[in-house]
């Protein structure tokens, strides 16, 4: 049997860090799903994560580690999900280096990810982005920032980490404005801007005059924004858009809504499903799909398409008698 801890020190300097070049995200993810497996593993075993073998990690192991993250910790499939990619991902790591645990490994591998359902996705329309930009209090300096933010998210679909991690340098606003991204899996893409968003990013560098390789939305210490206060500043802001738009109501704002508004914008515009992937960086064109299944006009428009040629278009609308029927009840 073969000790697990050196494999699994391996797996991150030399295979995430040194040959994948994994960002930061995904090293810290995959850290935290392994940390728990070692931490149920040692009590179930009861030993300590450091004289673990690859062996003590077999099947049932992982199984009831994964019924564990669920029932106990109350995990989402997703989340499970997430979890296992790591797991396997260690274990084809360790596949390569352990030929006498091959037998173990390879139920490990075998273990399929769980089935869940799948729920449209939220975005925002644009009376919804008009109210958010405009909760952001622009007689402060923190407000100017979100707004922004926030503006240059809801047409760019950068993700979080993306946002976060922009400098100075990574805005070009002189002929055809654009933002130079370096996105998940390390890949680099340029998004163009509209007039508005560039107006506004040249107003907020120039007031803050920063010098090259500066975070371009900063926290007023100066640091890069974190994830979590991008979401609580996003959270503050909807609260109070929620008062002039009540449909805010009843969503949950993410900069991951942000994201999927603009997606959902370029999809009313008529961009093709191609061009969206390459514009959010997806990795394969089908994930993009989802976007088609949420948008329930160009279900409508396809509706029409199907309907007799003497069918006015569109839905159903009563006429006053039927309404005034219905009210008399």
């Amino acid at each position: 049997m073969s000790l697990l801890a050196p494999t699994l020190q391996a797996f991150f300097t030399e295979h995430l860090i040194a040959q994948r070049q994994s960002s930061p995200h995904t090293v810290a993810a995959y850290r935290d799903s392994l940390k728990l497996l070692l931490v149920f593993a040692s009590e179930h075993c009861e030993k300590n994560p450091s004289r673990l073998h690859i062996a003590d990690l077999d099947a049932p192991v992982i199984g009831a580690f994964l019924d564990h993250l669920e029932h106990n910790r109350g995990n989402a499939a997703t989340t499970r999900n997430a979890r296992l990619a790591a797991i396997h991902s260690l274990f084809g790591y360790a596949a390569l280096r352990h030929p006498e645990d091959a037998a173990v490994i390879a139920r490990v591998l075998a273990i399929p990810p769980k089935r869940r359902n799948t729920t449209l996705i939220t975005f925002l329309d644009e009376p919804e982005v008009k109210a958010l930009l405009a909760a952001c209090d622009q007689t402060t300096w923190t407000g100017r920032r979100d707004r922004a933010l926030f503006a240059l998210a809801a047409q760019t679909g950068l993700r979080a980490s993306e946002l976060t991690a922009l400098t100075s340098t990574d805005i070009h606003l002189g002929t055809g404005p654009y933002v130079n991204t370096l996105g998940k899996g390390r890949k680099q893409r340029i998004t163009p801007l509209t007039r508005t968003v560039a107006d506004i990013l040249r107003a907020w560098l120039d007031e803050r005059a920063q010098a090259p390789g500066d975070a371009l939305f900063p926290t007023r210490r100066g640091t890069p924004m974190t994830r979590d206060a991008l979401e609580r500043r996003l959270a503050v802001h909807t609260r109070t858009a929620t008062t002039v738009c009540p449909t805010l109501a009843g969503k949950k704002v993410t900069p991951h809504v942000l994201r999927h508004t603009a997606a959902m914008r370029l999809l009313r515009a008529g961009v093709d499903t191609t061009v969206i992937a390459l514009w959010l960086g997806h990795e394969k064109v089908a994930t993009t799909a989802i976007y088609l299944h949420a948008d329930m006009a160009l279900k409508e428009k396809a509706l029409a398409r199907t309907s007799p040629d003497d069918t006015e278009p569109g839905r159903y609308r009563p006429t006053d008698t039927v309404l005034a029927f219905l009210e008399g009840l």
